[in-house]
């Protein structure tokens, strides 16, 4: 299980979020309070994730700025339904509970993932892969949980 650990914990630096995997650092994520924009450090590779349009996007750090190696858009507000794109194969991703706002990431059918939340004030999300998803692909579907985290709690403040 991957899980986003606290800012600056596990030895990462002020504002970089360590990626955990059974406590040890495999990556990290330096994401924006402001935008939802990131950029991650996987192993010796640098990602930048943002959003363009609808979308939440991903490409290497070295790519050009329209460049697009992953995404996820909403296909459904009500359902609570997205597509994920990982590098050319379509993700679905479904509500596996929309009280605790987990999803569902499945390819074929087949599940992919599916996430979580730790702690209890503050949660952070987690994520539970198959072993064939990429440590790169798996990152950013935890900060696409971040980002839908911060989304939910933003309009749960604005109520």
């Amino acid at each position: 299980m991957l899980e986003l650990g606290k800012s600056g914990s596990h030895g990462t630096g002020k504002g970089a979020v360590p990626v955990l995997s059974d406590g040890a650092v495999v990556a990290t994520l330096h994401a924006s309070n402001w935008k939802e924009a990131a950029t991650a450090e996987v192993g010796e590779r640098s990602w930048a994730f943002g959003k363009a349009g609808r979308e939440l996007t991903g490409r290497w750090a070295v790519d050009p700025e329209d460049a697009v190696r992953l995404r996820a858009r909403q296909t459904s507000y009500w359902n609570g339904t997205w597509a994920v794109e990982l590098d050319g194969v379509a993700v679905d991703v479904t509500s596996a509970s929309r009280w605790k706002g987990t999803h569902r990431y499945a390819v074929g059918g087949r599940q992919l993932a599916g996430s979580g939340t730790t702690g209890s004030w503050s949660p952070r999300p987690t994520l539970t892969a198959s072993p064939d998803l990429s440590l790169d692909h798996a990152v950013f579907l935890l900060w696409v949980e971040l980002v839908l985290g911060r989304r939910w709690a933003a309009a749960a403040a604005a109520v």
